[in-house]
């Protein structure tokens, strides 16, 4: 698919038919995101993928509670993704990384403790968002849906479960699967983006 033609397709899909993905679109998903943009080649982020109703409850138990199921309408049309992935990113390898002599002089070499005071925009999560990205719109070239669903909770009981180690830190899920056309369009489509001569300066603000 052309590029921009995938950037305009692409929406957040909130609704899943579980049919299954086939294992080598989602390794071509994955191996793509790890070709994204990486801070000093660091290389410090990576990916669980989770297939299958047996994997992905694993996610849904740690992240979510009864609760929030039983009162969410969309919980039904998520929980049918076939294929949930969990994009981490480890902090100490950019601090580690910006240590090396090449780097010397950068500013994040000179950090107190362990290094991360200096950085006020993570690299970290700079190449997390890099990789969903391209995940997103790999989705959309496969013929596929995808959604984020942010880190708010569990992160912890998640990490033990999958044997995250320690000093990962999960950034998103993103759910892939076949749209199964059911209406879950985000409330927040409804409201008005400034224009867009609002969010382009030309020379200066």
């Amino acid at each position: 698919m052309e590029l921009h033609e995938a950037i305009r397709r692409r929406a957040m899909v909130r609704s899943f038919a579980s049919d299954p993905v086939d294992r080598a679109v989602v390794e071509h998903l994955l191996a793509a995101a790890l070709h994204s943009p990486t801070a000093g080649n660091t290389g410090g982020t990576a990916w669980v993928a989770l297939a299958g109703p047996d994997e992905t409850s694993v996610y849904w138990e740690a992240t979510t509670d009864a609760a929030w199921r039983e009162s969410s309408p969309r919980w039904e049309g998520l929980r049918r993704a076939p294929v949930v992935l969990l994009a981490y990113s480890r902090a100490a390898s950019y601090v580690d990384r910006y240590r090396e002599p090449d780097k010397a002089g950068t500013g994040a070499d000179v950090g107190l403790g362990d290094g991360m005071d200096h950085w006020p925009v993570p690299y970290w999560t700079g190449d997390a968002a890099f990789g969903v990205m391209t995940v997103l719109l790999g989705a959309v070239d496969a013929g596929l849906g995808a959604c984020v669903l942010g880190n708010f909770r569990g992160e912890e009981a998640l990490a033990r479960v999958l044997g995250v180690p320690d000093g990962w830190q999960l950034f998103c899920a993103v759910l892939v699967g076949r749209p199964d056309g059911g209406d879950h369009r985000s409330p927040s489509l409804d409201r008005a983006l400034p224009d867009i001569r609002r969010r382009i300066h030309w020379g200066g603000w």
